[in-house]
């Protein structure tokens, strides 16, 4: 068992301990007699930070808990001198640590507000690199629940209440009225008692005020299997994240020439605008290919009872050529079209009229076998693509040959 410096002092940034097993495969980490790194758990991440002797300084990249009760320190490359019995020091990521303290209390303050608002409990919570959730067991969570519990969870915090650490026994903890009591895996209980608002059994990292936490805010709600997930971020994080937000709103509102605070209904009027243009430029498409189809129809002679038009476009895309094969095809009902485009990706479409004898499908994967390109597709309409341009012309009119073979 490693004792947890933690579990007594979270502001605990330096320690000493002395190295009780040296590990190098799967990957190179050390076990300790005691440490104040905390090893990921119950919903909380790790610390990093630098255990050091007088000739090396080693970068501790996650810590772990294995099954027999030690705590894993993962580093970043093996040590050159440590050996079991050497005496370390260790130094925590005081940032990384103070971070992860207010995320924590802030969840325990949340939670509680939760339930003391609408009963409504945590059945996890879950903290990340850049924001924190918790979820809720419930049907429903209205805008106006989440609004309210996020201020009575920073009314709290700015009552700067004490938080205080505690172990009682499970059957002392049953009489406690714990906002919720874990499964029975341990004899004695750590206890997170936030005065007079939340008594919680817990063993991560956090404040001893709530002032400490700093603010709580809550970002994004979304319906999850289990009930709803509340997305939050706590103390300089939120600091941190609000100022991002701001800077992308304010540059937002430049593009726009307008306050920030009227950047939704820029955006909405943009977005009108954008698809009022885009069935315009449809409609467009529609028409000139429908124009197009009718010039390329006149201008091919009929032979054997049909037309065959073969052509090859140096600018369009896949979407043109396809669309005016369809205007083609349904312009006359003996019309086989053979098409290609060498803008990139250079592709072809295959189609003819509804009743004609040929199989596109099968043509087209003969004239892809030259180009060294793949595609396929069905009797009356197949398409593809191929590496490169060249040879597209030639292969057209070999396909074309054929049919009329």
């Amino acid at each position: 068992m490693t004792t947890r410096l933690y579990y007594h002092d979270a502001f605990l940034y330096d320690f000493e301990a002395e190295v009780r097993e040296v590990q190098e495969d799967p990957r190179p980490a050390l076990i300790l007699d005691c440490t104040a790194f905390y090893p990921t758990s119950g919903g909380q991440i790790f610390d990093t930070g630098v255990i050091s002797t007088e000739n090396e300084k080693l970068k501790v990249t996650e810590v772990a808990d294995s099954e027999d009760g030690r705590i894993i320190h993962y580093l970043e490359a093996p040590s050159k001198s440590l050996q079991p019995g050497s005496k370390i020091r260790g130094e925590i990521d005081r940032a990384r640590r103070r971070d992860h303290m207010q995320q924590h209390t802030g969840q325990h303050v949340l939670s509680a507000a939760f339930v003391r608002l609408f009963n409504l409990p945590t059945v996890s919570f879950h903290m990340a690199d850049d924001y924190c959730s918790i979820d809720l067991d419930t049907p429903t969570l209205s805008k106006d629940q989440v609004e309210a519990a996020e201020r009575l969870a920073n009314e709290i915090i700015l009552e700067n209440r004490s938080v205080d650490i505690r172990c009682v026994t499970r059957e002392e903890a049953g009489k406690l009225g714990l906002r919720k009591l874990p499964p029975a895996e341990r004899d004695e209980l750590r206890l997170i008692d936030i005065h007079d608002f939340d008594l919680s059994a817990c063993g991560g990292t956090h404040v001893n005020q709530t002032g400490q936490i700093g603010c709580v805010l809550l970002r994004k709600t979304e319906k999850v299997r289990q009930g709803w997930r509340v997305e939050f971020i706590a103390g300089q994080r939120a600091v941190a994240i609000a100022r991002r937000d701001f800077t992308t709103l304010t540059e937002a509102a430049a593009l726009f020439s307008a306050h920030i605070y009227d950047v939704p209904q820029q955006a909405r009027k943009s977005l009108d605008e954008v698809r009022f243009l885009r069935k315009q430029s449809e409609q467009a498409q529609e028409e000139l290919a429908d124009a197009q189809a009718a010039v390329l129809l006149a201008e091919t002679p009929e032979s054997g009872g049909r037309k065959v038009v073969v052509r090859t476009f140096a600018d369009r895309g896949m979407n043109s050529i396809k669309l005016l094969a369809q205007k083609l095809t349904r312009r006359a009902p003996n019309v086989v079209a053979l098409l290609a485009t060498a803008s990139p990706p250079p592709s072809l479409v295959f189609v003819q009229s509804v009743g004609q004898p040929y199989d596109m499908g099968a043509l087209m994967k003969q004239t892809l076998s030259k180009l060294g390109g793949r595609g396929g597709g069905s009797k009356d309409m197949a398409q593809g693509g191929v590496p490169d341009s060249g040879g597209i012309e030639s292969a057209l009119q070999d396909a074309a040959a054929s049919l009329r073979a």
